[in-house]
This record gives C-alpha cells, structure tokens and sequence, in this order.
C-alpha cells in the first residue's frame, strides 16, 4: 500500500530561480540564492585547525563556528569577513570554555593576516576566495578543586551538581548549577529566588577551578491576581479560569510551564507568555499577568492521498477555533477517496462530519466534545456505510492522565462474506489514558499507555457484546545525544458477547494490516477467513512493533523495523497464525514533526496477497 500526503506552505521564490522546500533546495543552486540577496557579496575559504585530538572537542569547536557553518554564503564586503571572524573567536572561546578549556587560545588569519593586525576598513584581493585559517591550540582540561555553597544554598552538595572536586569544570554545568538551586527555591514557593554571587576562579598554574555560588531564596508567597493583556475576541476571564493559576495557591515554575503548554495547546493564540511581578504585593502575593497574541480564529485545508490499491482521494475542512468566546472549536470535513480506481460512483469512499469541542467544560480540567460521522468503507474485507452520533467528556486527572467517557449511537449497513446486514448499535466507550513520553511527535524517552473497555448493545439483533484494548509503547534513547531510539509498542483486544460475528458489525471486529499496525500488509488484510478465503474479521487480535531510530544527520534518520500480527476468531488469539513485516523507513525532521517515508514486505504473505507497502505520514509511526 502507498500513502503520499501533500503539504502545501509558502515557499522561498526568488528570481535566483533556486526553490526550498522544508530546509531543502528542491531545484537551483544555495550559492545563487544566497548571493542575490547579500549585497557587495564576498566570498572566502576557511579552515579550521586544532591541537587537540579530542573528536568531541573537534566536533564542538566546528559547530560553534559560523565561518564554518556559513562556508557557502557570501558575507557582505570585505569587512563582513573581519566581522564574522572576530564574533568567531568569540563562539569558539565560548565553545572552549564549555569543555573545561580554560587556557585555550584561538588565533584567526583572514589572508594571511591576524584579525587583530588588520585596519579599520580592509580590503581583500576578490579574484579568489578570501583564506581564512582559524587555529586553536586547545589547552588542558581544567577540574574542580574547591566548591562554596552560600546563602540558601550553603546546605547543599556539590556533587548533586556535578561539581565535586575532580570533576571536569564545564562553563556551562557551573552555569547551570547556579540555575538549577534558583529553580529548585523557586519550586519551594519562593518567587523571588535569585543567584546572588557566581564566581569561577582558573588556576593556570595547577588547571584547576575554584567556584563559589550564593543563592538567595526570599519569601515563600503564593500567586496573586493574574490578570489578562492582548485578549481581543478570547474572553480574558476564560483565560486565566483555563491557566489554572489560581490566587492563592503556592507559587510554582512548572504550574506556570504547565500553564503556558495548556493556553498554548488551544490553537487560538499565536504565543503565550507569563510575567511574573519584580515584587511582592502588599498582601504578601506574587501578581502575574498573561500576554496572549491571538491568531487567526477560521482555517480552510485541503489535502490528498494516494494508494496503489484504493487510488487518488482528496479530503477538504474548514473550522473555527473560538466560535462562542472560549475557544470553542468547530471543524467541518468530507473526503472522497478511491478516484480512479472505480468508474461506479457509488463504491468510491465518502466521508463527512462535523465536530464541536468545549475545553474547559464544567470545570478547566473537562473538555466537552461532540461530533456526527458520515461514511462509507470498502477495504477489501467488506463494505460499509455508517452514521455514528458520539457525546463525550474528558477530563485531565494530572499532567499525565486522563479519562473520557462517551454515549455513541450507530448506524450501519454491511456487504460483507456473511452478506448484507444492518445493524443499530449504542455505545458506552470508556477510556483511560496515560501519557510519559517526553515529545509526543519523535519521543526518546518515556512511556504511553491506553485502555479502553466499550460495553453495547446491537437492537436489531438483540445482541450485548463489549470489546475490551489495551496499547503500550515505550521508547529508550542510547547515546549522548539521542543519536539512536529504540522504540516498542504492543497492543490487543478481544470482543465479548461475540459468539456469533454475524450479529457484529464489521466495523466494531477486528481486522490489522496496513500503516498503523503490521506494515507490508495491506489496510486490515490480516484476519480470519471462511470456506471461500473471504476475511470475516474476528474476536481478538495481539499486534507488536519494534523499531530502531537512528540518526544519520541532524535532520535524516534511518529506522529498520519489524512488525508482527495475529486476529483469532476466537476470543483467545490464536498464536499459530502470525503474519510478519519487516522493512525499512527514512526520517525528515521539520519544526511539526518528522516526515515518515517507510517500505514494508511481509515476511509470510498470504497467497496472491500483497507483496510489499509504501507508507508515508507525518510523525513517527508510534
């Protein structure tokens, strides 16, 4: 199966006739598209050169480096390139200096002559490049020695720090000690928590550091008013309701953190930020305001897809981010699907739906949603047409969990291998999620976990059936850097009440295939089969992903995996049928996500089944 999506943003267009798209230059050359927009454009070579045989340090030295970083960008007339070269010296001192390097000497040469030594306004020769040699003699490392804690932070231990005596005296773990003590007196509700002395003292005679660090605390207060400044159409009330920064209650950084994430979450303002008062109000309280931009509150998208087996589709939505003052959300979609695989109009796939979400229903943590679905399927299994009505609440436990409950009405009509059947089903889905993952688009570390328990009952038959699933992923970075991600996830369900799968209808039993669960597949090819090798769906299924995330560059990544599958007719999944798919997947990164490319093969197809899936997605596939 191949799934393309198109997405359509402003793009650079200049008359150098150079075109980038996501960081990449799809056609034309960087070098004309830099130099036509540089004016007095002068061109250099650079080469960087040091003593030390530390890759890391090399490594960090290189990309502190803009000479380096910029080597295919003209810099504007002769003195663009003194300028860049001084403020290199700079950045690389700095980057010396991150690594204990506290005797390292940087000498830079533009044509062969020391930035220091050159006049006020210089000039090169342009037939050629202009050289640029930049040294560094490295230094030694420098260690800890002596550590003072003062003021409110004289009872703590260095070593918690990474600042007991021997260890390496990094600028930036000196730096950032003395903000984690600020942090954590400020997390005792003490707002006014600062770093009174940070003194770092190089001894180049034993290359050791001498460091003291001072803290003062100040009163624990808990937070006062919170007013509201740059609300237009958002009601300021609802703001600071939804902040859950309440007056009176302790004052912490991350219910401030927390804070933003959640007004930022709504999608109605374009950026959130939360002032904290210089002083105390005369009642002992920490005022603060919140600074909202609003954005744009009506959007309009289109998009399009394309699958070797179902075809061209196109997909349209228009919404409403703030229809009623409180960022209520209206979103209005349709889609048609299977265009050119089908010459009947009537077995191409439609879909249309409208859906409303409250946030901040009944009480801040509450958000109300309701919606109204439209559609048609036709997987190979079967053929469905269904309109489905759902009421739901969640409601946030923590930061990490939360619980939803809906009431859900169905209808359905099935041609499926047992024939053509309606079906009238009401619905009570009950969810629990929890979510530790430390990015939700490319995670590295942390966990999510969902299950989910839908009790129903089907009128026409009579039937009370429930289906119970649960998911896991899991996710582990190896390295310094998070360079490689092993990342895991498994997931089952089964159906009770399901003693005759006629009496279900086919989109409540459970098929897998396809991008969400085993890739090589086809979209839910995996299931039981009767007599005729026609998939019935079944009662119970176990999926298993694993993947490797490794990253090649900064922004290309490379992720083998495999994934496994089996959907029993019973309510006990049958492990003597499981259905494999291995392959391979590329990894783009971009500001919203990684864009996913991967190829898929099953290891142990079905006969004349499918030989291999192309799958493509915003966002890791788990």
């Amino acid at each position: 199966m191949v799934a393309v999506a198109f997405a359509f943003s402003p793009a650079l267009i200049s008359e150098a006739f150079a075109f980038k798209l996501f960081g990449i230059t799809l056609w034309g050359k960087d070098d004309d598209l830099a130099a036509d927009q540089v004016p007095d454009p002068v061109r250099y070579d650079v080469t960087l050169t040091t003593d030390s045989s530390d890759p890391d340090l090399k490594e960090a030295l290189e990309n502190s480096s803009r000479l380096v970083g910029d080597k295919d960008r003209p810099v504007s007339g002769d003195l663009g390139v003194v300028v860049k070269a001084r403020d290199d010296r700079e950045r690389l001192i700095a980057a010396l200096y991150e690594k204990a390097r506290y005797g390292g000497v940087v000498t830079i040469r533009v044509d062969g002559r020391d930035i220091d030594a050159l006049p006020p306004n210089p000039t090169f020769n342009r037939s050629r490049p202009v050289p640029v040699t930049i040294n560094v003699a490295a230094g030694p490392v420098f260690k800890v020695q002596e550590v003072q804690f003062g003021g409110d932070a004289a009872r703590r231990n260095p070593a918690d720090y990474d600042l007991a005596p021997g260890e390496t005296a990094g600028s930036l773990t000196i730096i950032k000690a003395g903000d984690t003590i600020v942090e954590q007196l400020k997390s005792e509700g003490r707002p006014l928590a600062k770093l009174t002395t940070r003194k770092v003292i190089a001894d180049h005679r034993t290359n050791t550091v001498d460091i003291v660090l001072a803290a003062e605390g100040g009163p624990v207060a808990p937070v006062g008013d919170v007013d509201v400044a740059g609300a237009k159409a958002v009601k300021p009330d609802f703001i600071q309701r939804y902040s859950r920064l309440n007056r009176g209650e302790q004052y912490s950084p991350e219910a401030l953190r927390k804070a933003g994430e959640r007004l930022r979450a709504l999608g109605v303002f374009s950026s959130v930020t939360i002032h904290e008062a210089d002083a105390l109000a005369p009642d002992g309280t920490l005022p603060m305001t919140i600074e909202v931009s609003e954005g744009k509150q009506r959007y309009l998208g289109i998009g399009a897809q394309y699958s070797t087996t179902d075809g061209f589709g196109i997909n349209g939505y228009w919404g409403h981010r703030n229809l009623f003052g409180e960022a209520e959300a209206l979103r209005i979609e349709g889609s048609v699907g299977r265009l050119g695989e089908t010459t009947n109009v009537g077995d191409l796939d439609y879909s249309a739906g409208v859906t409303f979400t409250k946030p901040g229903a009944f009480v801040p943590a509450a958000t109300l949603r309701a919606s109204i679905l439209a559609k048609t399927e036709n997987p190979d299994a079967y053929t469905a047409k269904l309109v489905t009505a759902s009421l739901g609440l969640s409601y946030e436990l923590s930061d990490l969990d939360t619980i939803t409950g809906a009431g859900e009405v169905s209808w359905e009509r099935d041609d499926d291998a047992f024939g053509s059947n309606s079906y009238l089903t009401f619905s009570l889905p009950f969810q629990y999620d929890r979510d530790a993952r430390d990015n939700k688009f490319d995670p590295t570390e942390g966990y999510r976990g969902m299950l989910k328990a839908t009790p129903s009952y089907e009128a026409y038959n009579g039937t009370f059936f429930s289906s119970f699933e649960g998911l896991i992923t899991g996710y582990h970075a190896l390295g310094a850097e998070d360079r490689i991600v092993l990342a895991g996830k498994l997931s089952a369900g089964f159906l009770v009440g399901a003693d005759d799968l006629q009496n279900i209808p086919a989109t409540r039993r459970f098929f897998a295939g396809g991008g969400g669960s085993v890739r090589g597949f086809s979209y839910q090819e995996i299931s039981p089969r009767n007599a005729d090798n026609e998939e019935t769906g079944g009662a119970s299924y176990v999926t298993a992903s694993f993947e490797t995330r490794v990253k090649i560059t900064d922004t290309i990544g490379i992720v083998p995996f495999i994934d496994v599958g089996t959907v029993s007719a019973d309510i006990a999944p049958d492990f003597s049928d499981i259905r494999a798919g291995a392959g391979i997947g590329i990894r783009y990164a971009t500001p919203f996500g990684p864009l996913r490319l991967d190829f898929a093969v099953p290891l142990n197809k079905y006969e004349d089944g499918t030989d291999y899936g192309i799958y493509a997605g915003i966002g890791q596939a788990f």
